[in-house]
This record gives C-alpha cells, sequence and structure tokens, in this order.
C-alpha cells in the first residue's frame, strides 16, 4: 500500500513538474503576423526555384530558401505552388532563434503544365517585451513542365490557363457584387513581383504593409485551411490562383478564390496603411 502511495506521489509530482514547464515555455503558435518593419534588417537570399529533374524522370524539384542577416525571434516561410492555375502543393515551416529556413519537395507530373511557385518569407523580431518588428521578402520562380518540347504547347497552356482564370474570377465578381473600377486587381503571382517594390499609388513603407497584411490573411485564412461560413474550413488544394484586388480608397484589399468544387471564395483583409 505504502508503494502504491509512494508511486502515486512521484506520478503528481512529474504532472506538476510538467505542468510547470508548460506553462513557463508555452508554444509557439505557428502564424504569420504583421510588425512595423525594421528597416535595418534584411534578407541576405531569397530564393524559390523549380528544376526540372533528369533523374528520376518527370520529376520536379521545388526549392525554397532564405536567410536573414541576423538570428530572428521567430523566421516562417510559406511557399504555394501551382501547376496550370490552380495550387497543387505548399510548404510552411517556422523556427525560433534562427536566421535559415530551407524546405524542398520533388513531386512526379505526368501531363503538359506551367508551375508557378511563390513564396513569402518572414522574420519576428523582438527588441524587447514592448518593440517587436518584421522583416520580410518574397520570390518565386515558374517553369514549364512538358512532355513534348514545342513552343505551340506553351502558348497554348498559357491561353487555357487565362482563360480558365479570367472565366473564374469574372464568376466571382458576378457572385459577391464587385465593382472592379473600385481596385486595383493583380493576380497574386503578378502582385508579388510589383510589391518588390512599390504598387502603383503607394510608397514603398505603404506597399511593405500591404504585403504583411495579405500574406498574413492568406496564411490564417487560405493556406491553412480556406474559412468559409459557419466556421466550416477547406482545404485549399485545386483552388485557383488568387487574384489580389485592392480598394483605390486604400481601405482594405480583398483576395478571390475558387475552391477545387468551383465555390467563390472571398476573403477581406483591412489594411489602414496610414496608421
Amino acid at each position: 500500500m505504502k508503494k502504491n502511495y509512494l508511486m502515486l506521489g512521484v506520478f503528481i509530482i512529474v504532472i506538476l513538474a510538467f505542468t510547470i514547464h508548460q506553462y513557463k515555455n508555452p508554444k509557439i503558435q505557428e502564424s504569420i503576423t504583421y510588425f512595423p518593419i525594421d528597416p535595418n534588417v534584411s534578407f541576405k537570399t531569397a530564393q524559390t526555384i523549380l528544376t526540372v529533374m533528369n533523374n528520376p524522370a518527370n520529376t520536379i524539384l521545388w526549392k525554397e530558401h532564405s536567410t536573414l542577416d541576423r538570428k530572428a525571434y521567430l523566421r516562417q516561410d510559406a511557399a504555394l505552388l501551382y501547376a496550370n492555375g490552380r495550387l497543387i502543393d505548399q510548404l510552411w515551416n517556422w523556427k525560433q532563434n534562427t536566421a535559415v529556413i530551407e524546405q524542398e519537395k520533388r513531386m512526379t507530373l505526368d501531363k503538359n503544365v506551367l508551375l508557378q511557385a511563390i513564396t513569402f518569407h518572414h522574420a519576428e523580431l523582438h527588441e524587447n517585451e514592448n518593440k517587436i518588428f518584421s522583416s520580410q521578402a518574397m520570390s518565386a520562380d515558374q517553369t514549364f513542365f512538358l512532355t513534348a518540347h514545342a513552343d505551340n504547347v506553351k502558348k497554348q497552356l498559357e491561353q487555357q490557363i487565362e482563360t480558365m482564370l479570367q472565366l473564374s474570377w469574372n464568376k466571382g465578381l458576378r457572385h459577391f457584387s464587385i465593382n472592379l473600377s473600385n481596385y486595383q486587381a493583380y493576380p497574386l503571382s503578378e502582385f508579388n513581383e510589383l510589391a518588390k517594390d512599390s504598387l502603383p499609388g503607394f510608397t514603398k513603407p505603404e506597399t511593405a504593409k500591404i504585403v504583411g497584411n495579405l500574406w498574413e490573411g492568406l496564411y490564417k485564412n487560405y493556406i491553412l485551411g480556406i474559412k468559409k461560413a459557419e466556421d466550416a474550413i477547406e482545404s485549399p488544394k485545386g483552388s485557383t490562383l488568387p487574384l489580389i484586388l485592392i480598394a483605390t480608397d486604400k481601405s482594405h484589399l480583398l483576395v478571390l478564390t475558387e475552391t477545387a468544387l468551383g465555390e467563390p471564395i472571398l476573403l477581406r483583409q483591412m489594411m489602414a496603411v496610414n496608421d
């Protein structure tokens, strides 16, 4: 009997010790959160690379890599891969107290596709408990995977993708009664390239804030699952390349996409670039 009580006492002590450890060392939640950009911090490298492999045949190597110029409290990278305008895969990773994030994946393909890879590289920097800053960068790559090499195949693919996306976006604009004249509209792939400098009508600091807010929303409401009505969540796999709509009054932006089953989805993100 004494032995049983002794064992019970040890068990309770272990549980208490574990609880205290967990309380003192809470798990960092996997997320991307925009904080003011620290102009003194920068990424030394930020790359996304798609490579068609010969061995084994019909294989694509998808890699992304980023290195900050110092260790960060939290490093995060989120990467999306589209084939013919629809999401086929995603990568995301986060690490504490590091400068480097690297991810890669190999996949086998069996048909003609245009691959587009887009990555958001993010760092959360804690100067002290009251001052938190961000650093961010974007990178992208695209390549054709063709079972038969011919220029007309590329042109046909591009035309098919453009037609599919235009039909999808127009369907969403009608469904949500969006007046396109009130917005600047960019496919995510085009937005990614434009926003490396500054978006038309916005300063570089304003653009950086828009980019940070956009990817915070994409990560939480798209990459981790498309949030729908009544708390339903659907996988983003098969969804169309998002159309980014930036309000001309600089108040908000919209993300328009369509699920694999053809349901229009609209995400809204407040910008508050003048705050």
